[in-house]
């Protein structure tokens, strides 16, 4: 017997990413969820492939192997931890790699449907053939329904070039007094009691001055006299 798995939502703007795990043999379907938050502040730290490997883990438990049964796993980067936590436990030879395609790709994107239906939005019908569609569509709502950003993938890089996005990219500010003219300021870090703190206006008068190029003597070209 086989078990395949698969996974839907990790390039879609909306919601977390479902993973989801099928028996060919039995028909056995079973899914669970990789939550958005992963793919929101902390998504730099790549925290959602150990998530993914958890996830994956819990799932494979769920179906009970016998010793011959074999594992094939999407080949995506999402499961990269996954892929080699399953051969530690289940031996190199039985998890393998595989472009997923069929009925365990149907069921799992299914899923993924369902969640993001509960969320109050109705996917594209063409989604799979116009991704790039599917991605505003997907924004025109958020715009819509602004109390849904809490849903979005907000942690992606691209998304800092969208109004809607901004205010989840802007770095933060803090609150502090200069330790020179003792004027409240805003620094871009977490201000330390034991640390001195100038405004910008002070700053400027304590930062370093740059050292001058140093310039590189010209060479001419020598030619040869004839």
């Amino acid at each position: 017997m086989t078990l395949i798995v698969d996974d839907a939502g990790s390039g879609d703007l909306l919601f977390g990413v479902v993973v989801g795990a099928y028996r060919e043999e039995t028909k056995e379907f079973k899914y669970d969820i990789i939550d958005v938050r992963f793919y929101q502040d902390i998504f730099r730290e790549k925290e959602y492939l150990q998530e993914a490997s958890r996830v994956v883990s819990k799932l494979v438990a769920k179906f009970n192997l016998n010793p011959e049964e074999a594992i094939h796993i999407c080949q995506g980067c999402i499961f990269d931890v996954a892929a080699e936590e399953l051969k530690k436990v289940y031996g190199e030879d039985h998890v393998k790699r595989i472009h997923v395609e069929g009925e365990t790709q149907r069921l799992v994107e299914i899923a993924y449907l369902d969640e993001i239906r509960n969320l109050g939005y109705e996917p594209l019908a063409e989604r799979d053939e116009k991704r790039g569609k599917s991605f505003f569509h997907m924004m025109r709502w958020l715009k819509d329904n602004p109390k849904m950003l809490r849903y979005a993938k907000t942690g992606w890089p691209r998304l800092k070039n969208y109004q809607l996005f901004k205010s989840f990219h802007a770095k933060p500010t803090f609150n502090a007094v200069c330790s020179e003219c003792g004027s409240e300021c805003e620094v871009p870090f977490q201000p330390k009691t034991d640390k001195t703190v100038f405004c910008k206006k002070c700053w400027s008068n304590h930062k370093p001055a740059r050292p001058p190029h140093s310039r590189k003597p010209h060479n001419k070209r020598k030619t040869n006299k004839r």
